[in-house]
């Protein structure tokens, strides 16, 4: 099945741009949210070089669905010079409580002028952005303790800029989540529909969940035929996988015949729900990467 067939909707990437640069002098720094599952995939590389120059804590956030090894790996790749990253599962909570505290690090030197002008207590502005499903309007409610921020598990949800305070010291500006216009890897675009961040309304789920099938047969053979109880998946056609994924469930329709429908609605739903295994798609670089492997382009 080609892979061309993967559809997407980039959203109104122009005006995101535009509401970054009017507001990006009014902010101290940036928080960017990738999906830990995918942190190369789910990172908008318009967004990334609209923000460059100003200080950024990367959240790896829904950490609790992702490979625990690849986490430390991808936490490494992301860090750098004004950069710092951490794990957060912002359903849950875990790990936001260490936001506030990163950025204050992150902002150390800001913070230890104010203090010396006799500004001690100055509130820090920090920009919050994503693209779309990643988490970022659960973040937002959660650090500003209220629901005030629609939180929906489909992409696309926020569609303006808005303010929100902690009581902590430090206030989030939201903003849209979008995608970029064009996507020159299909194994990016293929990432971010897989993990919910493309609206499945837009996808052929069926193809896509044989792609999914395709995938996790190559990194993750076990934790596919455990969960369904299949036949060694090694070199078999990810389209048969399927088949007896439905087959295994009993999906059935008249005379047989197996409802590729369902079966592709349940594999996405379980994989998405992390009920597959602990898996991430997106490989971390080699600790030796060099140009043209994927780390020489995460550094912000």
């Amino acid at each position: 099945m080609p892979t061309e067939n993967i559809q997407w909707f980039p959203g109104h990437m122009a005006r995101t741009r535009r509401l970054i640069s009017e507001n990006l002098k009014k902010v101290d720094a940036v928080i960017e949210i990738l999906d830990a599952r995918i942190p190369l995939s789910s990172r908008n590389p318009e967004i990334r070089r609209l923000t460059e120059g100003k200080p950024r804590l990367i959240l790896l956030n829904k950490a609790s669905l992702a490979d625990p090894a690849a986490n430390r790996e991808w936490i490494r790749a992301l860090s750098g010079q004004s950069t710092a990253c951490i794990l957060t599962d912002c359903q849950s909570g875990a790990g936001v409580s260490s936001v506030i505290p990163a950025v204050r690090e992150l902002l150390k030197d800001r913070l230890d002028r104010y203090e010396s002008k006799g500004m001690k207590g100055r509130n820090l502005y920090v920009m919050v952005t994503g693209i779309p499903n990643v988490g970022k309007s659960t973040f937002i409610n959660r650090m500003a303790g209220s629901n005030k921020a629609k939180a929906e598990d489909r992409p696309g949800v926020t569609k303006d800029v808005q303010w929100y305070t902690t009581g902590k010291g430090v206030v989030f500006l939201d903003m849209p989540g979008v995608l970029w216009p064009k996507f020159e890897n299909q194994t990016v675009a293929e990432h971010l529909a897989m993990t919910g961040a493309i609206k499945d309304e837009s996808q052929d789920t069926e193809h896509l969940a044989v792609r999914l099938c395709a995938t996790l047969a190559q990194i993750c053979p076990a934790a596919l035929e455990g969960r369904y109880k299949l036949e060694p998946t090694k070199g078999r056609d990810p389209y048969e996988i399927f088949l007896e994924i439905g087959r295994k469930r009993g999906f059935l329709i008249g005379g047989g015949e197996i409802n590729t429908e369902r079966t592709a609605a349940v594999l996405l739903d379980e994989f998405r729900g992390g009920r597959i295994g602990l898996i991430t798609l997106d490989e971390p670089p080699r600790a030796e990467a060099e140009e043209g492997v994927p780390n020489a382009g995460l550094q912000s």
